[in-house]
């Protein structure tokens, strides 16, 4: 089985090269690479969604990812887009009704091929210890916050904190639209990154002037000019959505000629062969 997943990863390091185009760094010493690609889920289009096997593929092609988080009925902080096991398990039933050592006994790859037979749904512990390489430093990881209670904050600020990851960390999900949790993620660490909702270019101003979130969160293509506003302020630009998650290579040149310093897509491995192309 590790042969295959070496293969699965080899394959796919033979299809793009570096770790992605620099740009021009921002003010900011969050991160040195800018702009960043995160992979959505992991590289899911090649490894099961949110299991240790995409994350790892992300890191050998050096490339950035998002995750989603929820808690399990005994507090557990683990790896899971939808609020049940059953699309991409070989279980059933909620999230919240199964505790950690119920997870143990799922098979979160077998569905997706026989090769990733045996993965399981990580915690979100098992996720940051791949981190550990200080060759990983640059690379950006989004925290998709599920769900939202009086610990998760705190528990999140924790684990960052134990492995030195708060500056590679930007918090959307309920993060983006919720102000309360905003203000418990910066009051838990104020490292950490977190992001606020700008649905359209007109709720820009509103967004800028949130005194907890350092990223923008955008659904849409910011111009120069406006990225050049959000940079001024001292914050960060992370571009989602339908504009960029599929093969939009227009809206990925797009991005990158406005200076975004995040995009998150399905398809990383593409838009960096779109921005290498750009350069070149």
């Amino acid at each position: 089985m590790d042969a295959i997943r070496t293969a699965i990863v080899a394959g796919l390091l033979l299809t793009t090269f570096g770790l992605g185009s620099t740009g021009q760094q921002s003010r900011l010493p969050r991160l040195s690479l800018s702009p960043q690609i995160v992979a959505h889920r992991g590289l899911f289009k090649h490894a099961p969604e949110n299991t240790l096997a995409a994350f790892n593929a992300c890191l050998a092609l050096r490339c950035g990812f998002e995750l989603d988080i929820r808690r399990t009925k005994d507090g557990q902080l683990i790896c899971m887009h939808d609020d049940d096991v059953r699309r991409t398990t070989d279980g059933a039933g909620k999230v919240s009704d199964l505790t950690l050592a119920d997870f143990r006994d799922l098979d979160a790859g077998r569905w997706f091929d026989l090769s990733f037979a045996g993965e399981q749904v990580p915690t979100l512990a098992e996720v940051f210890a791949l981190l550990k390489d200080p060759k990983l430093a640059a690379l950006l990881v989004a925290l998709d916050i599920k769900v939202e209670d009086e610990t998760m904050a705190g528990d999140i600020a924790k684990l960052a904190q134990q492995h030195g990851l708060a500056r590679q960390l930007v918090c959307i999900g309920h993060t983006i639209t919720s102000p309360n949790l905003r203000r418990q993620l910066r009051a838990a660490h104020a490292k950490l990154g977190v992001a606020v909702l700008a649905q359209k270019a007109e709720d820009l101003q509103a967004a800028l002037a949130d005194k907890h979130a350092d990223w923008i969160y955008v659904r849409f293509v910011p111009t120069t000019e406006q990225s050049a506003q959000i940079h001024a302020a001292g914050k960060r630009i992370f571009i989602a959505g339908p504009l960029v998650a599929g093969q939009e290579i227009e809206n990925w040149r797009r991005a990158r000629a406005a200076q975004v310093d995040a995009v998150l897509t399905d398809y990383p491995l593409a838009c960096r062969e779109c921005w290498r192309s750009v350069t070149k």
